[in-house]
């Protein structure tokens, strides 16, 4: 009989991984002990990393690199939340946190901070975003994520350039 960690797939090291788990850690984070009320972060982080290493297949195994960069995107908008959610307001068109898919939401929110506080192309990013949104979301997620952090960036280059 094999045991999982001796049939564990070898770490990844790509920021596409790296924002899946930082994503799943937020979900689980938002979606708490199954009473509403949330779990800490730093919490979820810690219970997330240990799982990943000890070969529970729910999460990718990421290298160093890889997870320091989870790592960041996790930390990084837990830091600028309020910065993050007040920018999503002010793009997203007709609809309010509430009435969106917490899917949807934790995507838009991972992809939003790193678009604006990483420096990392935004092409990458949104294409990103967009995977995970269709994998772990519903039958428009990626449509969706897909138009809001396409106006994000657009917004964001204007003010850049201007």
């Amino acid at each position: 009989m094999t045991r999982r960690r001796d049939r564990a797939q070898p770490p990844v090291g790509t920021r596409r991984a790296a924002r899946e788990f930082a994503f799943r850690v937020l979900f689980e984070t938002e979606r708490g002990g199954g009473d509403g009320a949330g779990l800490p972060l730093p919490a979820v982080l810690t219970r997330a990393e240990g799982a990943m290493r000890e070969g529970d297949d729910t999460f990718t195994p990421l290298n160093e690199e890889a997870l320091a960069f989870a790592r960041q995107l996790v930390e990084g908008l837990d830091q600028h939340r309020a910065e993050v959610d007040d920018r999503l307001r002010r793009t997203i068109r007709g609809w309010d946190f509430g009435q969106m898919a917490q899917t949807d939401l934790n995507v838009l929110r991972l992809a939003t901070f790193e678009l604006l506080y990483t420096g990392e192309p935004h092409p990458p990013v949104i294409e990103s975003a967009v995977r995970i949104a269709r994998k772990f979301g519903g039958e428009d997620s990626g449509r969706f994520v897909n138009g809001v952090l396409g106006g994000l960036s657009r917004t964001l280059s204007e003010h850049r350039g201007a």
